[in-house]
């Protein structure tokens, strides 16, 4: 059974995230779609919010599970038996970053791969920080995030003002 793991801090989720997760798990029999704990990362959800997102998100991709982890991710994917990390595009400049992360992360772990995914061209503007911006100044992002927890997103980050 072939399995990959797409990380990330999905904070929130976004329709890019999700197009990626849909499409890498065309790629494999299972795929793992990891929160990601980063406690020097400052996030606007807790990891099962975030999980709770990206549950409801995934829904109907019948092959795709929802994880929360901490920890280093080879660890993760050690546990996992996982084929490789998947890993989403938007820029030439996020080609070199996970370039390098995955060159470090496969000194920790020798069968390391990564597959990396460029997203689809409308989507290329589409972030997690953006969406947060936007929608603590009330701003409209349902082309941005998965319909079904568009309305969550927005009060929660009107009320946070994140």
């Amino acid at each position: 059974m072939e399995i990959l793991v797409y990380p990330g801090s999905f904070d929130p989720i976004t329709i890019g995230h999700v197009d990626i997760a849909r499409r890498a798990a065309k790629l494999c029999d299972t795929l793992y779609v990891v929160i990601m704990r980063n406690p020097s990362k400052k996030t606007a959800f807790s990891p099962e919010e975030r999980a709770w997102m990206a549950e409801v998100s995934l829904k109907p991709y019948q092959n795709i599970k929802v994880e929360i982890s901490s920890g280093l991710l080879v660890d993760y994917m050690r546990r996992k038996k996982a084929a490789a990390v998947v890993r989403g595009l938007r820029s030439e400049s996020d080609f070199r970053f996970e370039a390098e992360m995955a060159a470090a992360n496969r000194l920790l772990y020798s069968d390391y791969e990564t597959i990396m995914l460029p997203c689809s061209a409308n989507l290329g503007f589409t972030s997690s920080s953006i969406v947060r911006e936007v929608a603590a100044y009330g701003g409209d992002i349902s082309g941005m995030v998965p319909f079904e927890v568009r309305d969550y997103i927005s009060e929660h980050l009107r009320e946070h003002q994140v």
